[in-house]
């Protein structure tokens, strides 16, 4: 009894020394401030054979660009776009729909993006791009 219980002790001292010495990363959600967004119409080459939802057979493509700040000193994975984009009369063009896209990797610091979106043809520009924000993770997630 007395040598199970030293047995023990001794496992629960060597566990925490290791957990010391190797700690596993923490993938810990990270902000990332989104700013000088704006977007222009997509190259030829991505148009051709774009179809819209809802039974609509045309859709407008439009390449979304601008800045992601990064103020940590890590490099952020797999970040998720968040953001609402209305047409000219303030409707909706994406409905029901606030994650636009994602950025495979963003450094510390301040960096481009860009993301492709295609809306229903008959909604009449300009568009409008409101409440964009992205977060992500500190280590990669995907493989």
């Amino acid at each position: 009894m007395r040598l199970r219980s030293l047995q023990l002790i001794f496992i629960a001292g060597f566990m925490s020394l290791l957990s010391w010495v190797w700690t596993p990363t923490a993938l810990a959600l990270t902000q990332i401030k989104l700013f000088d967004i704006s977007y222009h119409d997509c190259p030829s080459e991505l148009v051709n054979g774009t179809v819209g939802s809802s039974g609509s057979n045309s859709a407008a493509c439009f390449i979304v660009t601008g800045k992601a700040e990064n103020s940590t000193y890590k490099t952020v994975y797999d970040a998720d776009i968040f953001g609402r984009i209305y047409d000219a009369n303030g409707d909706s063009t994406l409905q029901n729909r606030t994650r636009l896209g994602s950025i495979a990797e963003v450094p510390p610091g301040v960096s481009d993006f860009e993301f492709r979106i295609t809306v229903p043809s008959n909604q009449p520009l300009p568009l409008q791009l409101k409440q964009f924000k992205a977060a992500g993770f500190s280590g990669k997630v995907r493989r």
